[in-house]
């Protein structure tokens, strides 16, 4: 066990001490802990310091909750610090896509990938975001009751399809969003419990799960890639982008390669905003006078129209809503990074294979960043009548050069879809509190049921 005097994390004393976490058990270290909660024992940490030793199974790990040292941690990955190993769960999901790809893998890739979801990109997927929200709100009805993350997990899985794959019928949306279902909660259940631990050779009945639903996702793509292959003509989409593009040697991308990234964009693109939508009717349930607030914009910015993609940077409270909810519960929850040789943090040297750990629940819920944490207010994220926010303070994307790159993509969805179903509809969803669950994203632990008003 790490303790105060550990000459790996503390010698020599250059800047800030590490501070001693709580006190684990052999061989397992602090895992029992992390794995009951992630969320309450990274608050824990959080209580500790700014900077935190702890043991993930026999795997020294430092826990950081300052702005700063996060930055310092998200700006040198690739250069002094690497992505970790997350386990055979997440690879057999996601493979060696860019999320998981290190040093010139990942750089080649990203520049593959990155022209994909640029502006001008994005803007183009806009109507289809709009349309597949004004299909949904069309089905719906006052009084109307409906599974809140059944409805949105519905919503972005058409849109993924679409705008990433091509295609649009009903088999493509619900065979891929069932295994997507299955992958993410399993990946989760494995990471924070004691099959982390485990060699990758170990089955287990979450492993099998894992490599059944991977095996509908790998057929799923496969299908979708023949078919693009097959038609010939010039598409917009995602995948379509992906198959022609080539590196600096004039080489494409692989055929496993290809399933990689369209899995990981797929992510991107449906699970967080997901995500994201669910907790935000969660949170305007909660708080009338936001919610009336978020009404009275969508009334003046857009009247009696669906929105448009030059209608984003006009809904700024709309913008605000989807930030505040992403500060409360950060579809991405926790972010890792191995050290190599020669890295720092805080002017103090961290042992090479040090796992640093910084997760967006404990800091975007730090008082001294965010006054009044607990509370759901937009208007913090006012420039000129808010707070100032802290860099680094608020990173639901990520930093750094492995910032997602999908991130104006989640943005845009994001306020275009709440901005149409909100325009004609409140939810009021069923009291009662609902619990993260600590997932591949950050999902409710049950349904979320809501009776549909219409406006």
């Amino acid at each position: 066990m790490s303790t105060p005097t550990d000459p790996a994390l503390d010698t020599p004393p250059h800047g800030p001490a590490f501070t001693p976490g709580p006190k684990g058990l052999p061989l397992v270290g602090n895992l029992p802990q992390f794995g009951k909660d992630p969320l309450a024992f990274f608050e824990l940490l959080r209580s500790r310091g700014d900077m935190v030793r702890w043991r993930f199974g026999r795997n020294r790990c430092v826990f950081l909750a300052d702005p700063d040292r996060i930055g310092e941690l998200l700006t040198e990955t690739e250069r002094t610090f690497d992505q970790p190993d997350l386990g055979i769960a997440f690879r057999t999901v996601l493979g060696n896509g860019m999320l998981v790809a290190r040093g010139r893998d990942w750089r080649r890739k990203r520049s593959l990938v990155q022209p994909s979801v640029r502006p001008r990109q994005v803007a183009s997927y806009a109507a289809t975001m709009a349309a597949c929200a004004v299909e949904l709100a069309d089905r719906w009805s006052d009084g109307q009751r409906i599974d809140v993350k059944r409805e949105m997990s519905t919503l972005t899985q058409r849109i993924a399809v679409r705008t990433i794959f091509g295609v649009d019928t009903p088999a493509d949306t619900e065979a891929m969003g069932r295994a997507m279902d299955v992958a993410q909660l399993e990946i989760g259940k494995e990471f924070a419990g004691l099959g982390a631990l485990l060699p990758d050779w170990v089955p287990t009945p979450g492993r099998a799960r894992i490599r059944k639903a991977a095996a509908v996702i790998d057929a799923e793509v496969r299908r979708v890639v023949a078919r693009h292959r097959d038609g010939g003509e010039e598409r917009p989409d995602l995948l379509s982008r992906l198959l022609t593009a080539v590196d600096e040697s004039g080489m494409p991308l692989t055929e496993e390669e290809i399933r990689d990234e369209a899995v990981t964009l797929y992510i991107g693109g449906h699970e967080t905003t997901s995500t994201t939508l669910v907790w935000a009717w969660y949170l305007l349930a909660r708080n009338p006078r936001v919610r009336e607030a978020l009404a009275e914009e969508l009334d003046r910015v857009l009247g009696d129209r669906e929105p448009g993609i030059e209608d984003y940077a006009r809904l700024t409270y709309a913008r605000a809503v989807v930030k505040e909810t992403l500060r409360l519960y950060p579809a991405i929850w926790l972010i890792t990074g191995i050290a190599k040789e020669g890295a720092t943090i805080g002017g103090r040297p961290v042992e090479e294979g040090t796992r640093v750990w910084v997760s967006q629940w404990a800091t975007h819920r730090d008082p001294r960043w965010f006054p009044e944490p607990e509370e759901f207010r937009p208007e913090r994220w006012d420039a000129e009548a808010g707070d100032a926010i802290h860099e680094y303070a608020w990173f639901p994307f990520g930093g750094g050069p492995r910032v997602c790159i999908g991130t104006r993509f989640a943005m845009v969805e994001s306020v275009l879809l709440l901005a149409v179903l909100a325009r004609r509809f409140t939810l009021d969803v069923d009291p009662g509190e609902i619990t993260p669950l600590t997932g591949l994203t950050l999902q409710p632990d049950r349904a979320m049921t809501a009776t549909v008003r219409a406006r």
